[in-house]
Order: structure tokens, then C-alpha cells, then sequence
């Protein structure tokens, strides 16, 4: 059964950096993937 979309959106996981592997603190449907500090470097 297809769920609407908003529980879809809600039920994502939390992204990880793909550097330093901590979690990222941001909308988990967003197409960084790489954290802040890891950004920077």
C-alpha cells in the first residue's frame, strides 16, 4: 500500500556525512552529503 506522501517524508532516515559518517542536521530529503564541518575542509 502507498503511504502519502508526507509519512513518507517523515519516516526517512537520518542522513549520515559520507566523510566523517556523524549525522546530519537537516531536512533528510535534502541532496547534501557531506556535514558542515566536512564542507568546509
Amino acid at each position: 500500500m502507498v503511504e502519502s506522501i508526507v509519512e513518507f517524508f517523515k519516516n526517512l532516515p537520518a542522513k549520515v556525512c559520507a566523510t566523517c559518517g556523524n549525522e546530519i542536521e537537516e531536512q533528510h530529503e535534502c541532496y547534501s552529503n557531506q556535514c558542515d564541518h566536512c564542507n568546509i575542509k
